[in-house]
């Protein structure tokens, strides 16, 4: 999917006004949402292991190029093949260097956000190899020629009508909208693949510095199949997904799955750390680690921004982002989509570009609540609407607009004095009389401030302030009686 964030406002309008959408936000929102929060009480250790685990992930961050050194030295030991790239194009040049080299034809998919974000399948397709996604949700979207609208139900936008529709269109089969008849269609399709394909390619949930390995989790089996039956298994890793220790990898393990689906634990968790050999002869012939920057050095260098690399992409913060919740995915323009996506792809792909994205939020805090190592997303949030609104040359942003600057300076200079202030009430409670109203509320205002009222009526100025009463209904002595 070609990044468009710029189209944000467009399509969350069309996104609402969707009755289908609308009801599988709803669900899924109540579903996940809820039992995410259960699953956090329920933990052996309390609630408060988030933050045990957001300082895990600090500690990590700050120690990133002495870890991602151990976990190469320990991954070569193993047998593996570690290529560190600088941007999305040096990792897909990588892996089509690979595939050339030994003449891949076929490539089945695990589930995996950062080739959604480095648009690796269209570089494959271009290059004349056929790539399949493995995951139901990620194979019905690919079959529709759409990109996912969730980080881990990329299909949550789709009803079964819709998939049935989609898959007599696509397989050829007569039309069914019963689910396990769908899924038997789409089983039998993939069995076929991965028993043919050269090269499996996948994602990475965590990788242990300790251990030189690397950690997937998935609830249908496939990321294992695409990892273990092909000859040759690549994966690819954002750089920040490390642990030091084995035990910090088993916190944040649980405590993602409980942040993800409200499991204690996935369905098929995989700890992979190389290839097949003499020993062992499980697993690939070849097994690739791709640790993808793609920008992410930048955001490591920032302290404001550093804090986001904390992310394990568990979508949580999706699960109850009120935002979230009525535009959906599609509406983001990038591979992350909710709360993470609105501080994520501002800074990987430009914040005046992805302006929307961060503005578009609440700042609500649910997000943070809900997230397995409690990262502060609305600090960020508010960070980056500051840097629309002044500019910031280390970041490349210019003002978005000066003359909401300036109103802004505006109103503010008029907030310091008391006399200017009241005068200002004054003419916004005389001017008020002349726009219409609908049962005491304004239906319109006037430019620029028209924004307020086009989907909702907006309560008028009391005809008296509450300083104006106080001082009318102030008895007593001074200070006032309570």
């Amino acid at each position: 999917m070609k990044p468009n964030p710029e189209q944000y406002t467009a399509t969350a309008r069309t996104a609402v006004a969707d009755p289908v959408l609308q009801k599988a936000l709803a669900g899924l929102q109540d579903r996940f949402g809820r039992g995410t929060a259960l699953a956090y009480q329920q933990l052996p250790e309390g609630p408060d292991l988030r933050h045990v685990a957001h300082d895990i992930r600090m500690d990590a961050i700050q120690h990133l190029d002495s870890l991602l050194d151990e976990l190469a030295g320990n991954f070569r030991k193993n047998g593996g093949q570690v290529y560190f790239a600088q941007d999305a194009k040096d990792a897909v040049a990588y892996c089509l260097k690979v595939a050339q080299e030994n003449n891949v034809k076929r490539v089945v998919k695990g589930k995996s956000m950062v080739t959604e974000e480095i648009r690796l399948n269209d570089a494959l397709d271009d290059a004349g190899i056929e790539a399949l996604e493995t995951d139901l949700g990620e194979y019905i979207i690919q079959l529709a020629n759409e990109g996912p609208s969730h980080l881990i139900a990329p299909a949550v936008h789709k009803s079964k009508e819709d998939v049935g529709r989609l898959f007599t269109e696509k397989l050829g089969i007569d039309y069914t909208d019963d689910p396990p008849s769908l899924t038997r269609v789409a089983r039998k399709a993939l069995r076929e693949k991965f028993l043919a394909a050269d090269m499996g390619l996948s994602g990475c949930n965590l990788a242990c510095a300790e251990t030189g390995h690397i950690t997937t989790v998935s609830n249908e089996g496939n990321i294992r199949m695409a990892s273990t039956l092909p000859r040759i298994h690549m994966v690819f890793m954002g750089m920040e997904r490390i642990a030091a220790r084995l035990q910090d990898l088993d916190i944040l393990l649980r405590l993602l799955c409980r942040g993800a689906a409200a499991q204690k634990l996935g369905t098929y968790v995989s700890h992979i750390s190389g290839p097949a050999s003499p020993d062992n002869l499980d697993g690939p012939e070849q097994l690739h680690l791709v640790i993808l920057d793609n920008g992410r050095s930048k955001m490591l260098a920032d302290p404001d921004f550093r804090e986001m690399l904390c992310c394990i992409r568990c979508a949580a913060c999706l699960n109850v982002c009120p935002v979230y919740g009525k535009i959906g995915g599609h509406s983001y323009g990038f591979a992350y989509s909710g709360p993470v996506g609105a501080v994520v792809t501002p800074l990987l792909i430009g914040i005046n570009r992805a302006a929307d994205l961060c503005q578009g939020e609440t700042l609500c805090g649910a997000c943070q609540n809900a997230c397995p190592v409690n990262i502060d997303i609305p600090r960020m949030l508010l960070l980056l609407r500051a840097k629309l609104a002044d500019g910031d040359e280390k970041w490349q942003v210019s003002r978005r607009s000066s003359l909401e600057k300036a109103a802004y300076q505006f109103w503010a200079r008029i907030m310091q004095n008391r006399r200017t202030y009241d005068l200002a009430v004054d003419a916004a409670q005389l001017l008020q009389r002349f726009l219409p109203t609908n049962r005491g509320m304004l239906r319109f205002l006037p430019p620029p401030f028209n924004g307020w009222t086009k989907s909702r009526d907006m309560q008028p100025l009391a005809a008296e302030t509450f300083a104006q009463w106080w001082k009318a209904n102030q008895k007593g002595d001074a200070h006032g009686k309570r």
